[in-house]
């Protein structure tokens, strides 16, 4: 059975085909083929020409081979521009770090515009975005191609491009709070300079007027240059009765021997209610009721000094301070003795040679001996002992406090026989003496 077919493919083969071994003289070429039994062996059965299919695996080889070129391309392209990407970011972070160091060390290292910083990194950015249009254009061409774009290599790019996008819109809210706390700043600064500024014009402009008026009611100073029995001031105000008494006050006496009587107290019948004195060389004594304590302060140097004396009559205590401290006390100074009222108080003169009862009497007989050279100011007294830390914050400079029965106004003090009042500082110019 198989003789038989085959020999049957054969004769079919013979009588359709010419089976040649060389070319003719056409240039033909024969092929020799196997024919199906149930097809028709009287036409020709149609041979593909083998130029044909060469040529189209020839174009087919080199279109694969441009697209696998093009791939590698577009992926070394990649490549780089992820290197770059990388690059510029490890920069970026690197340069945020130095920056954060820097201002934390120093706000005059601050960039001087911020906003040319906000415009660099916007550049950057768009920058970024239009290398990331560029490999969507390329991922379509090599779609368009037939090629394939890696789809991990495009995610890794779109995530470095949101990472850039939000460091680029931290450093701009960072750059935009430190430029408007930079600017608060500057404002406050421009504003405590120009109330400075001011501050001075006006002490220019106070000092330039001279004694065409006083700062405050108390801000002046009685000045008595001469040892006369004609200069002194007057406290208009009597004093009433008291039972405890504090009196302070500012001077300053370089007089020697002695600074005199910077104040007296006297009432009909006795000239010496309350004095204080220091005459010859003899130590500053405190009267009352012309009874003696002898008081240890020193203030003959020519330079301001605060000086407070506190005494109530429950035993005769009195205390002594000078510039805030206590430098002395005692006991049995008068006690039990109210202190009277409707006397005479005098600045810078004793009273025990005046005519009593005619204390009303402006001037007299005061002894020249006993004057007090040099200035006073804040004559205060209060019909209590004040605590030390009020005296102390007055020294110092730190309060005022005006006496409840004595205040130390202008209204309050009248100069005679050449005495005089003019404006004073206390402590810029207790400053400028030490």
């Amino acid at each position: 059975m198989l003789h038989l077919i085959a020999g049957l493919i054969c004769v079919y083969g013979l009588t359709c085909v010419k089976v040649v071994y060389g070319q003719t003289e056409k240039g033909e070429r024969f092929l020799c083929t196997a024919v199906p039994i149930d097809q028709d062996t009287s036409c020709p059965v149609p041979v593909p020409s083998a130029s044909l299919q060469e040529e189209e695996l020839r174009n087919t080889v080199m279109q694969l081979r441009e697209t696998i070129l093009q791939q590698k391309e577009t992926i070394v392209n990649q490549l780089g521009t992820i290197k770059e990407l990388t690059s510029k970011l490890s920069r970026c972070e690197s340069e945020s770090e130095i920056f954060r160091k820097m201002n934390k060390d120093t706000m005059d290292d601050v960039p001087k515009d911020p906003n040319d910083t906000i415009d660099v990194l916007g550049k950057t950015m768009q920058g970024l975005k239009d290398r990331l249009e560029n490999l969507e254009q390329q991922q379509m061409r090599a779609n368009a191609s037939g090629a394939s774009f890696p789809n991990e290599l495009r995610n890794l790019l779109q995530h470095r491009l949101e990472d850039l996008e939000n460091q680029l819109l931290k450093k701009v809210n960072e750059l935009e709070e430190e430029k408007s706390q930079l600017y608060n700043e500057t404002v406050a600064h421009r504003q405590r300079t120009d109330n400075t500024l001011n501050s001075l014009m006006n002490r220019i402009s106070e000092l330039e007027k001279g004694g065409a008026g006083f700062k405050s009611p108390e801000n002046f100073k009685i000045s008595l240059p001469l040892r006369t029995n004609y200069l002194f001031g007057q406290v208009k105000k009597s004093l009433p009765e008291m039972y405890a008494f504090t009196i302070c006050m500012w001077l300053k006496s370089g007089s020697s021997p002695g600074i005199g009587t910077p104040f007296s107290y006297g009432v009909p019948g006795q000239a010496n209610e309350i004095v204080l004195i220091e005459w010859g060389h003899n130590p500053i004594e405190l009267l009352i009721n012309d009874k003696v304590a002898q008081l240890p302060l020193s203030l003959s140097d020519g330079r301001w000094h605060h000086v407070c004396i506190t005494w109530t009559t429950r035993d005769g205590l009195w205390e002594a301070y000078q510039d805030g401290q206590r430098l002395g006390s005692g006991e049995n100074l008068a006690p039990w003795h109210p202190i009277k009222p409707g006397g005479v108080l005098i600045l810078g003169q004793e009273q025990a040679c005046r005519l009593w009862p005619q204390q009303d009497v402006v001037g007299g007989r005061f002894d020249a001996t006993q004057a007090f050279v040099g200035e006073l100011s804040h004559f205060n007294i209060w019909d209590r002992v004040l605590r030390s830390t009020d005296i102390i914050t007055m020294a110092n400079c730190s309060s005022y406090m005006p006496g409840n029965v004595v205040s130390w106004t202008d209204s309050n003090i009248e100069v005679f026989g050449g005495a005089s009042k003019g404006p004073l500082e206390l402590c810029e110019d207790r400053l400028f003496d030490n």
